[in-house]
């Protein structure tokens, strides 16, 4: 048993269970407090009856015509909580937000090494639009898949069709 809600900045003091994860991204405060603020609606968590925190998401929209989309910044479900539904409840979320705010599709970045994500995004009904090379840096650099999924907007489902070649970091629009 478990409810999904939007974040609120007191939460900020209570997700230690999902970011101390090695695959999650930490972001600073006043970048958490800018979707807080701008994409409430797409700020989410899902935590149990008891108050723990499964999981989170934070997305925003962004671009605009045939660009305008739902974008997936982090999503995170804590160690114990994964393999139970909460990541598709997330997302589930997330893509009706965006089809309210009438995207054209959704997409996100997953590294190309992670291999669970890449397979849980594409039982989601993802797929790779284009691969990003060098999008994480650090320690090791690292090619991202920006992986989308079209709605309900693009009948024609363009906004999906892969790209035939990588590109950088400097080039994505």
């Amino acid at each position: 048993m478990s409810i999904t809600r939007e974040f609120t900045c007191f939460d900020l003091l209570k997700i230690n269970n999902v970011n101390l994860d090695i695959l999650t991204e930490n972001f600073g405060l006043p970048f958490y407090l800018q979707y807080l603020t701008k994409w409430p609606e797409m700020f989410l968590v899902n935590e149990s009856i008891t108050g723990r925190f499964k999981g989170y998401i934070m997305a925003k929209v962004e671009g605009n015509k045939e660009n305008w989309h739902g974008h997936v910044t982090c999503l995170s479900v804590a160690p114990e909580f994964r393999r139970q539904g909460v990541s598709r409840l997330l997302m589930n979320e997330f893509e009706k937000v965006s089809e309210i705010k009438n995207s054209w599709f959704c997409d996100l970045f997953v590294r190309v090494s992670n291999k669970i994500a890449y397979d849980m995004y594409t039982k989601f009904g993802y797929t790779v639009y284009r691969r990003v090379l060098d999008y994480y840096t650090g320690e090791h650099d690292e090619d991202a898949f920006d992986m989308r999924k079209a709605m309900s907007r693009d009948v024609a489902k363009k906004s999906v069709i892969p790209l035939p070649h990588p590109v950088t970091a400097d080039e994505l629009d």
